[in-house]
């Protein structure tokens, strides 16, 4: 035998770069796909082709305490296993499966695979249970499907209708704000990549308090529904004061007291952004090194119900359905302020330093509902080096005597309308269960009207309240939105409440330093964020600085507005 040889095969090294060099896309290699790879990849990895397609547009995570966004990046053959991807070039719709099986051996094979007697009569049961609670089925024939030939033959296919959502029509609302020709989109984000964000921030600094606060009274927490008060309604009002039009925010502004100033109304919207449903519109005006977030001239606060339910109440067009959103939502403003002037004993009154700024004559106390202001400052900084510190104007409703001394309380209602209503969300009625099942009704509401309790217990929070007072108030009757009752209440401190909920408050200021530091990136000039009406996104618009200065503007939302509205938006 002769010696063993061994002869070491060509190799060719690509002096230029990675991957095969033009000396082997010979004709034998030409037409195999080629995958390119990262230098950092480990060589194994070089042909694992059955990793599936990672997403390129992954939503990136935080950075830095969690307040801002992390850059998108692609690393090189990023995605590049697709290139392995088999894809039939024919047209599959014709495919269809034909059975010879006759009937009668559909039907053994259907009792063999189902188990046994007992078994089936159990299934059939409850099929039958299902179907009386879900709707009834309908039979789709081979027109409805679109379907032809052998498998229009076999289409004897049943939907259940009437479950979850699964054929209901897609609902589409329409925005807070009509979006203009000129309107530019600067940003869009997710609110998946809001919920990641992150941010400690300190118990804010009293600058000043204005106003005076009644003493709530304690007899209305004996109230139970076998004891239930009737609301009585007030001609008293409140004021919609925004930001940029208050003459206190006006003043710190000159004095440099702050970088970005708002009011507890619009900042928990933006601080329980990633729970909200329905659209809303935040105006962003920077001028120099200022921030104002603000509202739009003649929009109030809407307080929605039933928002985050599955089944939220539907627009119909109709005027006269009460259980519309919108009558819904004025019916839920009436009630939280009858409720938070009815609650207080005006027989003791507690005053602050200074007036309420908003009031210019005796006339004004009178007519006005009683309120207190507190601008609290908070350091939204991250480095030492940094000086972005936020003034925002909150309210106080009431004092209540304690031990230790007065504690300020926010005062807030929820609303029953009829618990039977397309819209109640499954919600237990009150007059049978409040007493009983307390906690069950709380966390209905909670599901329910997750972004309405978290903006109150962000409020409550920011305002520096030490309680947070609720009210029940439901119909009198169901078919009438004029008459309510009071069938309870609840004292809850703000923090514990937040918790009971899953809010954090960290990822409301991480929510709000990212937008700060977008908009500080900008030029001066107006801005408007708006939530999409249909989807979980918050869009930047750069729009003219006349933007929502005359009155069309401010109606521009496309809809009428009833006697009721006008009324408000007059007050």
């Amino acid at each position: 035998m002769g010696e063993p040889t061994f002869t070491l095969p060509e190799i060719i090294d690509n002096e230029n770069g990675w991957g095969p060099s033009p000396a082997m896309l010979t004709e034998k290699f030409r037409d195999i796909p080629y995958a390119p790879y990262s230098k950092s990849d480990k060589l194994g990895k070089i042909a694992d082709w059955s990793t599936p397609e990672q997403k390129e547009k992954e939503s990136t995570g935080r950075q830095r305490q969690g307040y801002r966004f992390r850059e998108q990046y692609t690393a090189y053959g990023h995605g590049a296993s697709s290139t392995f991807t088999y894809t039939h070039a024919e047209d599959e719709a014709s495919f269809s499966v034909v059975d010879n099986r006759s009937a009668a051996q559909k039907k053994a094979a259907s009792y063999r695979t189902t188990g046994s007697t007992k078994a089936r009569g159990a299934n059939r049961n409850q099929q039958q249970q299902r179907q009386q609670r879900n709707g009834q089925y309908q039979r789709l024939g081979a027109m409805n499907r679109g379907l032809t030939g052998s498998k229009a033959n076999n289409s004897n296919v049943r939907r259940r209708f009437g479950w979850k959502d699964y054929d209901k029509n897609q609902r589409t609302r329409d925005a807070s704000v009509t979006v203009g020709p000129e309107w530019k989109v600067l940003e869009e984000i997710e609110f998946n990549r809001l919920s990641k964000l992150n941010l400690d921030v300190d118990e804010g600094d009293d600058i000043s308090s204005h106003g005076f606060l009644y003493h709530y009274d304690k007899s209305y927490d004996k109230v139970t529904t076998k004891t239930e008060k009737p609301l009585v309604p007030s001609e008293r009002f409140r004021l919609f004061v925004s930001a940029s039009e208050d003459p206190i925010i006006e003043q710190l502004a000159r004095d440099d007291e702050a970088t970005v100033f708002s009011t507890d109304a619009v900042l928990s919207m933006l601080m329980c952004a990633p729970r909200s449903v329905y659209p809303w519109d935040i105006i962003i005006i920077r001028t120099g090194n200022k921030l104002f977030f603000d509202r739009r001239k003649g929009v109030y606060d809407y307080i929605t119900v039933n928002e985050n339910a599955a089944d939220p109440p539907i627009e119909t067009g109709d005027k006269d359905n009460i259980n519309s959103p919108n009558s819904l939502s004025l019916e839920a403003i009436d009630i939280n302020h009858y409720f938070s002037v009815q609650v207080l004993n005006e027989a003791e009154r507690y005053d602050f330093k200074k007036q309420n700024p908003f009031i210019n004559s005796s006339e004004d106390i009178e007519i006005m509902a009683p309120c207190a202001y507190r601008y609290r400052r908070f350091d939204l900084s991250i480095k030492e080096e940094e000086d972005i510190s936020l003034i925002v104007r909150t309210q106080l409703d009431s004092v209540v005597k304690q031990p230790s001394g007065d504690s300020f309380i926010t005062i807030k209602a929820l609303n029953e309308f009829d618990s039977r209503a397309q819209g109640a969300g499954g919600s237990l009625d009150w007059r049978q269960k409040l007493d009983t099942q307390r906690g069950a009704v709380v966390a209905t509401e909670m599901k329910n009207n997750s972004f309405k309790l978290a903006r109150w217990a962000v409020q409550s929070i920011l305002a520096g309240a030490d309680q947070m007072k609720l009210g029940y108030v439901s119909r009198v009757n169901p078919k009438d939105r004029t008459r309510h009752a009071i069938l309870g209440t609840q004292m809850s401190k703000p923090r514990d409440f937040a918790a009971q909920m899953n809010l954090s408050i960290s990822n409301g200021w991480g929510i709000v330093r990212t937008i700060i530091d977008i908009c500080m990136k900008l030029p001066e000039g107006k801005y408007v964020l708006i939530k999409d009406p249909n989807k979980p996104v918050v869009r930047l618009y750069s729009v003219p600085l006349n933007t929502f200065e005359t009155e069309d503007d401010v109606l521009d939302d496309g809809e009428d507005i009833d006697e009721e509205e006008e009324e408000i938006i007059e007050k």
